[in-house]
């Protein structure tokens, strides 16, 4: 008797070790894609599956927005990098929105959002299009109270968080957290820098000595996300009528008229069109734009001048742009069915 309750006890222990393990691997987020630092995770948002999964749920589901028709994938569809394809975004009114959507690939390690930098967290961010009357036209009250009502959301809340309650704080952070596993990295060009001399192209590689030297593109596209995060002026948006003046509309600063946030380049061949307000459709267009120069204006940031950039030139340059679209976000995929 006493040896098999000392098997047993053995057993159990055994039992109780796998769960723990198991339970500290689903605790832990996964590993970045090649090329990528560990996601920044907050204190008062910390890395769950569970989260993530509610988050999943959350941003395909267009119950959040008022007339139940607009979700977050409906400006951000998967099956274009997670970044808006219409020159011009509508929401639940049908009139265009004033600037095109960007992708939200990579955004985990962003320090602010938006193009005018107008929020300094993903979950802060979240609030805006679901309050916004153009884009979802809700109240976080009311779209807290209408997941409430949804029965299948229960238990997700419960995982996700202890206990089936749902509040707009619950919302935006399972979003948040959802948005942060969105990456994009192993592309050939990390697997170049990583070692891998074979994975860019001829092309690709004369492309990335006239990105890092000749047309000084890595000065604002820096780093691993090819973003230094900061604001330029192009000399567009001034230009716009009515004008768009970025940056200055949270600052109040004239020196700030014009400035965007710099955007990252990581999937760039798979989120056109391009700029704040899409108006270039192709990347041709947008290194012509800068071979010329950018746009004239008081606006336009003292870096960027006109450069040499012949059809080859061009071609190699757009080469190394498309050598950054990796792996991470296309597994990513909308719930079969939302919840009941």
């Amino acid at each position: 008797m006493v040896g098999r309750a000392v098997f047993f006890g053995i057993a159990r222990m055994a039992m109780l070790g796998n769960l723990m393990t198991q339970a500290a691997w689903t605790a832990s987020p996964p590993e970045p894609p090649l090329g990528l630092p560990p996601v920044p995770w907050p204190a008062d948002n910390p890395y769950s599956a569970e989260r993530v999964e509610l988050g999943r749920y959350l941003f395909f589901d267009p119950r959040l927005s008022a007339n139940g028709m607009v979700s977050c994938a409906t400006c951000h569809p998967p099956d274009h990098a997670f970044a808006g394809g219409d020159p011009a975004p509508v929401g639940i009114t049908g009139k265009p929105l004033r600037r095109r959507v960007p992708t939200v690939i990579n955004r985990a390690y962003g320090r602010s959002q938006f193009y005018d930098g107008r929020s300094p967290t993903l979950e802060a961010q979240i609030t805006f299009p679901i309050s916004d009357r153009n884009e979802m036209g809700n109240t976080p009250q009311a779209a807290a109270q209408a997941i409430s009502k949804i029965a299948g959301y229960r238990p997700l809340f419960e995982r996700a968080f202890g206990d089936p309650q749902v509040t707009f704080d619950r919302i935006t952070k399972a979003i948040a957290t959802f948005e942060r596993t969105i990456l994009s990295g192993n592309s050939p060009y990390d697997r170049f820098v990583n070692g891998d001399k074979n994975a860019l192209s001829p092309q690709a590689k004369r492309g990335q000595q006239i990105f890092e030297r000749t047309g000084e593109c890595s000065e604002c596209h820096n780093g691993f996300n090819f973003t230094n995060e900061k604001f330029a002026g192009l000399g567009i948006g001034p230009d716009q009528q009515p004008p768009d003046f970025g940056l200055a509309g949270i600052t109040g600063k004239r020196r700030d008229e014009g400035k965007f946030k710099v955007p990252t380049l990581r999937e760039v061949a798979h989120t056109a069109p391009y700029m704040h307000d899409s108006r270039f459709k192709t990347l041709d267009d947008v290194l012509e734009f800068y071979r010329k120069g950018g746009q004239p204006s008081r606006h336009l940031d003292s870096r960027i001048a006109p450069f040499f950039l012949d059809a080859q030139a061009k071609a190699d340059l757009r080469a190394f742009l498309e050598s950054l679209s990796g792996e991470g976000w296309q597994q990513i995929k909308p719930p079969e069915k939302l919840r009941q």
